[in-house]
């Protein structure tokens, strides 16, 4: 089993990382498509694929 493997982040926890709301997020992963991926009605997300996605500057854009 590899100890290494990256966990998944809930919309809580990725909305307390980040310093933004739930909405917020949701409109990042409309329309800036923020990397997200949903499981039945819960949202997932990574958080190195989240920051990779913010230093991008895509978050930024308008």
């Amino acid at each position: 089993m590899d100890l290494n493997v990256e966990r998944w982040y809930s919309m809580k926890e990725i909305c307390e990382y980040l310093g933004v709301s739930r909405d917020t997020v949701l409109a990042w992963i409309e329309k800036r498509e923020m990397p997200a991926i949903k499981i039945g009605r819960l949202w997932k997300f990574k958080i190195s694929e989240v920051d990779a996605w913010m230093k991008s500057g895509v978050a930024a854009e308008k």
